[in-house]
């Protein structure tokens, strides 16, 4: 089966506790160390197997092929890419079984990463999960005050809308916000608000 590697701990004699997103499930498996094993880290997508075993209570991971994307030595995709994938542990933790959405998700925008800016690229696959799970805003209505938004508009965490009167952060044309959230472009954005998105982005999914 394949999967992407969202998180490795390191346990005794440089063993490893690594956990996959695959299409349906999140696995926590169990890695002995050993010369042959090829390389692992956080965003590959690997092809594996894992086994069973009496002397660990989670599957070992076992015959790891990595599936390698066409920018995998281009660094700044690569980095964005492995700070992206590793917000994923945190918000599903304790999941096991999952929908395909995020699976799917990932799969679409390592491709769309061949060609496109890694931080605008992510940053729309961002906003369709927060559409997914119900957390998009659309009403735009502040989440500090609880009124509408009509003017200067702020994004706190999660791509929360707020007033720009209530916060100290960043403020943008509400009509930029809305094409934003609605059409998942951000064609009208400079390259440093889309690097603001970002850093929203890398406080937790």
């Amino acid at each position: 089966m394949q999967g992407y590697i969202i998180d490795i701990k390191s346990v005794k004699e440089d063993d490893l506790i690594v956990s996959i997103l695959s299409e349906n499930h999140i696995y926590t498996s169990y890695r002995f160390y050993g010369a042959r094993h090829s390389n692992i880290n956080v965003g590959y997508k690997i092809d594996f197997e894992l086994e069973n075993t009496l002397r660990s209570s989670i599957p070992r991971l076992k015959d790891v092929i990595q599936l390698n994307f066409q920018w995998i030595f281009e660094n700044e995709k690569l980095y964005c890419w492995q700070r992206f994938i590793k917000l994923f542990y945190p918000h599903l933790k304790d999941i096991e079984v999952i929908d395909e959405f995020y699976f799917k998700l990932l799969d679409k925008l390592s491709h769309k990463m061949i060609k496109q800016n890694p931080k605008r690229s992510i940053c729309k696959s961002y906003l369709k999960l927060l559409k997914y799970e119900g957390r998009l805003n659309t009403n735009f209505i502040c989440f500090l005050c609880e009124n509408k938004i009509k003017n200067d508009i702020s994004i706190v965490r999660s791509f929360m809308p707020v007033h720009a009167s209530c916060t100290y952060s960043k403020k943008f044309n509400i009509n930029k916000i809305k094409e934003l959230f609605i059409e998942k472009s951000l064609i009208s954005f400079e390259d440093d608000e889309v690097e603001y998105l970002w850093n929203i982005l890398l406080q937790g999914l």
